[in-house]
């Protein structure tokens, strides 16, 4: 039965043409990763498979909102995509901070002595901190009454779910710009050739593609207080979607994911020394 209310528009979905090109966008990239993590299996490759599919059917889902009027007025409807975009930047995230710590291995510096900076580097910490972000942006979406009014409860989760994702997305680009100083110091001591365009460059397009991530974080954290302003499509789609989507196409440059195989130090005779003092 039919609430009269359009959920899709009262949260500031309109545009059903924006929705369903961003759609399309990602339809090939989509396919590229799923063609990559059968040609090069990693686990970056599988979690972009999972955000470049989830953001598919997110965006599918938001034009469907916009332009069908009885899906528009269907609670349940418009709190799947908000989940949906939720859980898909949690695999975004990971995507890029796995990736570094991939490339940082390959370095096969010592590890650091600063008991934090080992600590940002722990990966099941980092994945369960944002699982729990996620987490709190689920029940968030969920605590939306039947008139469309977001409880205290759940604006204060929604707000702390967010300043988490803010200090993960902080801590990925503080971990790019540590990579960053390895590489120009290796690079500074030796020459390499016969790299792919995404090796050689691998160091700018983590860079930009950090500094991307926290544009889009940024922005949430502004407006975190103020969702009629965060779902501003005018807002909205330049700063999320628009990084989201250029993060993606940086991640498929060709040679940037080292395979399975690769992912080790780049000196064995160092890790043999190692495994020999353990």
């Amino acid at each position: 039965m039919s609430s009269n209310i359009n959920y899709a528009k009262a949260v500031g979905y309109h545009s059903e043409a924006a929705a369903f090109i961003f759609a399309i966008l990602y339809l090939p990239f989509a396919g590229w990763f799923i063609r990559q993590s059968f040609v090069r299996p990693t686990y970056v490759h599988f979690t972009l498979v999972l955000f470049t599919t989830i953001r598919l059917a997110a965006f599918i889902l938001r034009g469907i909102l916009v332009s069908v009027e009885s899906i528009g007025e269907n609670l349940s409807a418009l709190i799947a995509d908000e989940i949906l975009f939720g859980v898909g930047f949690f695999s975004l995230l990971y995507a890029s901070y796995t990736l570094v710590l991939d490339l940082e291995t390959m370095q096969n510096r010592p590890e650091s002595s600063n008991p934090i900076i080992r600590l940002t580097k722990n990966r099941r910490a980092f994945r369960l901190t944002l699982t729990l972000a996620v987490a709190l942006g689920i029940a968030a979406s969920s605590s939306v009454s039947n008139t469309g009014v977001v409880s205290s409860t759940g604006k204060t989760l929604r707000e702390v779910s967010t300043i988490i994702f803010l200090i993960l997305t902080v801590l990925q680009l503080f971990q790019a710009f540590l990579l960053a100083q390895m590489e120009i110091a290796t690079r500074g001591q030796e020459k390499r050739h016969n790299e792919s365009f995404g090796a050689r460059h691998a160091m700018s397009i983590l860079l930009i593609g950090a500094a991307l991530l926290l544009v889009r974080e940024a922005f949430s954290t502004a407006t975190m207080t103020n969702i009629a302003k965060q779902n501003n499509e005018h807002f909205w789609y330049p700063l999320v979607a628009v990084p989201e989507i250029l993060i993606v196409a940086l991640m498929s440059t060709p040679g940037l994911v080292p395979r399975r195989d690769e992912v080790k130090p780049r000196y064995p005779q160092d890790l043999s020394a190692q495994t020999l003092q353990a």
